[in-house]
């Protein structure tokens, strides 16, 4: 046993840190039922109204946040404890669940409330998510860095495969989306008291400058981004993705209700093609984390166009499929192109940017990947209901295609690097 958890270690070092192991099995528990509440939350609306801009409507909500306040939480999260703020705001971030279900229990629930509660908790998720991205590496330290990082997301991507299910089953078991929302809000609990167990053992004590400013820190982050190509490119390149790629698949309860639909469809059914559809996106998710993790050293800049190639492609075909297994077929790559270039982006700037400029470049990259994500759910939205879905599927691939190519060759020798 000894020599299989040392053979383990070797190969995922960050598991040498109880702390991170803690941190990250309440995590686990947290984002299970983060991803049953995001199954259920679109579904429950595109129920009610049935208009796919809704569903674009919910993600501009949840994401605008982070294009007000990422970019200044990148600054004061250097400042503040991360482990404290992350027990913060996973605290207010339940709030929200709690709130859902008391609403959908007591039969009140509209769609107005699930936008503003949607923006309630973007606004939590803009921060912490910076905070706790900065403290991974206080958890694990710097050499098993890549491999925390990776295992948090293999920890994000057990949840995508699991959560759905549960929100299935809790729907069919209960028949109210408001059973969801209340295990969503007790999950939570599970990460605040990982957090409290964990202890950061490689955090480094910055100095205190004699006076500090948030624009002048930030113009700082800011001109090392423009000095960095390789940061650069990988933010332009989440850019694109965050605007017209990844609000495509909000479209996922349209897709399997109207797109999909068959003449011996119910509610049940609708529900359980409608979880399975989230679900093998989180399978795919799920395999590209174990590779991530199994693969820390592999080269980053390949198996970012890797995950764009199996991601973009597979969304293009999505929009010309009308059968539901070549559909969850499409959507397993998709989920496996997403997670193994994030995972890639992620970790070629968290491995290139110094302890100092940490939380303010991941801050921009953040913005970058889901800033500019609400002004995408509203155009994709609007498409969707102006077009059709299929039809906002394959222009939204074909954008993020030719964007792609263009950064690359605007950027070959960094991306064509052995490196």
């Amino acid at each position: 046993m000894n020599r299989f958890n040392a053979r383990l270690i070797e190969r995922f070092p960050a598991l040498a840190s109880r702390d991170f192991v803690i941190f990250v099995i309440g995590q686990l528990v947290s984002v299970i039922g983060t991803w049953a509440q995001a199954t259920a939350l679109p579904y429950l609306a595109y129920r009610m109204s049935g208009r796919p801009f809704d569903l674009g409507l919910i993600g501009f909500a949840n994401t605008l946040p982070t294009l007000l306040f990422a970019l200044p939480a990148g600054v004061l999260v250097e400042r503040w404890d991360k482990r404290k703020t992350v027990i913060l705001f996973q605290s207010i971030m339940s709030l929200q669940a709690f709130g859902l279900a008391y609403l959908a229990y007591a039969n009140r629930i509209e769609v107005w409330h699930i936008i503003a509660l949607a923006f309630f908790y973007g606004s939590a998720v803009s921060i912490e998510v910076t905070a706790r991205q900065s403290m991974l590496i206080e958890l694990a330290g710097r050499e098993a860095l890549p491999s925390a990082i990776a295992l948090q997301t293999t920890a994000f991507n057990v949840g995508r495969v699991i959560g759905p299910l549960i929100a299935a089953w809790l729907i069919a078991t209960s028949g109210n989306e408001g059973s969801v929302f209340l295990a969503n809000g007790i999950s939570f609990v599970f990460v605040v008291i990982g957090l409290f167990l964990s202890r950061t053992r490689f955090k480094v004590e910055q100095e205190a400058p004699e006076e500090r400013h948030l624009r002048r820190e930030f113009k700082e982050g800011v001109e090392y981004i423009r000095s960095n190509v390789v940061v650069l490119s990988v933010i332009l390149m989440a850019t694109l993705v965050g605007f017209f790629g990844i609000p495509l698949t909000q479209q996922i309860p349209a897709v399997a209700r109207d797109v999909l639909q068959t003449i011996a469809d119910t509610e049940a059914v609708v529900a359980e093609r409608t979880s399975n559809l989230y679900a093998v996106q989180g399978v795919g998710a799920l395999i590209a984390a174990l590779l991530a993790a199994y693969l820390a050293t592999a080269n980053k800049p390949k198996m970012l166009l890797l995950g764009q190639t199996a991601f973009v492609f597979p969304i293009i075909a999505l929009g010309f499929v009308r059968d539901a297994s070549l559909a969850m077929l499409l959507l397993t790559f998709v989920g496996w192109g997403t997670v193994t270039q994030l995972v890639s982006m992620n970790t070629m700037i968290q491995v290139d940017v110094p302890n100092g400029l940490r939380g303010r470049v991941f801050s921009v990259y953040f913005w970058a990947l889901q800033g500019v994500a609400p002004f995408g759910s509203i155009v994709i939205g609007w498409m969707a209901q102006t077009w059709d879905v299929p039809t906002t599927i394959i222009a939204g691939g074909v954008i993020c295609l030719v964007g792609i190519l263009a950064i690359r060759l605007k950027f070959r020798e960094v991306h064509n690097s052995p490196g």
